[in-house]
């Protein structure tokens, strides 16, 4: 069997609170505590392990791929909490969405500052 990835560490002040804003805007279920991580499961079976961090931290980038149906539902919950999303990596083009052939997508940031792409795979 080829490698997948399994889980990555994300760092974060409030490990809690990350898992739980990250859960919360994908529809998934709420974050475990394991060990000392906030672990969040995708679709895949990858889990997202929030540690908080002893120390200051460069924010990362997620992307994570929707069906057209969640990405709309995201896309409502992301509006309802009155967060700005942008249209390009970087925070190019505010209030903004993306259209890359079938695919389109948006950009996002967390408490934590790291910048969160949800897209569809068109």
């Amino acid at each position: 069997m080829p490698a997948r990835l399994d889980h990555t560490i994300v760092p974060a002040r409030d490990r809690n609170a990350s898992a739980t804003f990250v859960a919360a805007m994908l529809g998934l279920s709420p974050p475990r505590i394991v060990g000392r991580f906030a672990a969040v499961t995708l679709g895949n079976g990858v889990t997202l392990d929030y540690a908080d961090a002893e120390e200051p931290f460069d924010s990362m980038h997620y992307a994570f791929a929707v069906p057209d149906d969640e990405f709309d539902a995201v896309f409502v919950r992301m509006r309802e909490r009155g967060l700005t999303w942008w249209g390009g990596p970087g925070h190019q083009r505010p209030q903004e969405t993306y259209q890359r052939g079938d695919s389109r997508g948006f950009y996002f940031d967390d408490p934590d500052g790291h910048s969160l792409e949800v897209l569809t795979r068109g």
